[in-house]
């Protein structure tokens, strides 16, 4: 069994001219200290660590003067990177998640494949501009930005709500309870990669 395997944690900064963002991600519970300097989008990572089974600290100093687009999108690629140094080879991990939450009168269903092909197939029908700071257009990008820098295939649809907070809300709970089933350690596979090609 390989070290990383047995840490399961990552460490990742990512520093542009834009944003600088650090992350510390461990796929166990633990504290969770979500600071992007948007609103939303610290609700959206913290209810996804929490539910996700993860502890997580993540800090960005954005360009937020600018707009929300730039810290958002760097977040995700910074704890989606972490997300898959944490699984190192993939060794033994169930790969394959699947959930539905509800949240109220909204209900959100996510499916994710730890394939090591990036794809994001989003649909999560926001109407409003912007929730607590975070344009709408941008938290289905959040959501692409993750499933690229963590090499994931996920897919996240909303099937009904009328209120675009729960929408939102309820996305990144499904999204968070398929990763925690994804990333979890299945004794069926043993030491082996969960992929009949030997990798992924």
């Amino acid at each position: 069994m390989s070290d990383i395997r047995k840490a399961r944690s990552a460490v990742v900064e990512r520093r542009t001219k834009e944003t600088s963002v650090r992350v510390e991600l461990a796929l166990a519970p633990g504290p969770i200290d979500v600071s992007s300097g948007v609103g939303f989008l610290d609700h959206l990572l913290t209810s996804l660590a929490f539910h996700g089974g993860f502890s997580l600290s993540l800090s960005c100093d954005g360009d937020l003067r600018v707009d929300d687009h730039h810290s958002a999108e760097d977040c995700a690629l910074a704890l989606g990177a972490a997300l898959r140094e944490a699984l190192g080879d993939k060794a033994g991990v169930r790969r394959f998640g699947s959930a539905y939450a509800p949240l109220d009168e909204s209900l959100a269903r996510a499916v994710v494949d730890l394939s090591g092909r990036p794809c994001a197939v989003v649909d999560l029908g926001l109407t409003r501009d912007a929730i607590g700071g975070l344009a709408c257009e941008n938290v289905a990008h959040v959501v692409a930005s993750l499933a690229n820098a963590a090499t994931a295939t996920i897919h996240l649809d909303v099937l009904r709500g009328s209120n675009d907070h729960h929408r939102a809300e309820a996305a990144f709970k499904a999204l968070a309870l398929a990763l925690r089933e994804a990333t979890a350690i299945d004794a069926g596979y043993g030491d082996a990669v969960p992929s009949a090609k030997g990798a992924l």
